[in-house]
């Protein structure tokens, strides 16, 4: 059972601090080497990168569900994967997308740290052709 300091309950805070728009939480949610790799365009973000774009107000997020979240520990290491819904603005446009993410964390002095972040957009299959 995942206690309330484990790697799952870091990932709840991450979310809640993204929606927030709370840079102080991040900045002790994310590891000082963390790198994101962008759901929408598969750039490397850095953490004082999204921190930046986070405290300028230039990207918000409006809505996050997360959903599907497991977790596999080895050690002082665990991987999260999971799937979410996030709806944000970045500068004036709106976005809404769906995503599978994995994120690893890393325990640092009794704290469980991201270090890495992935998304990975979900689309919609192609429609089979008809045959007829």
């Amino acid at each position: 059972m995942e206690d309330e300091s484990g790697p799952l309950a870091a990932d709840g805070q991450f979310f809640a601090a993204l929606l927030a728009g709370s840079v102080e939480e991040l900045e002790q949610i994310l590891a000082e080497d963390f790198l994101l790799i962008d759901v929408m365009s598969g750039s490397e973000v850095t953490k004082p990168a999204l921190l930046d774009v986070l405290k300028s107000g230039e990207l918000r997020f409006e809505a996050i569900e997360p959903a599907e979240a497991r977790v596999r520990r080895y050690g002082a290491t665990a991987v999260i994967t999971g799937r979410t819904q996030m709806s944000m603005r970045f500068g004036e446009a709106s976005v809404t997308t769906r995503s599978r993410y994995t994120h690893v964390y890393v325990e640092q002095q009794g704290q469980w740290r991201m270090v890495a972040a992935q998304g990975t957009q979900i689309t919609e299959a192609p429609a089979a052709p008809d045959r007829a």
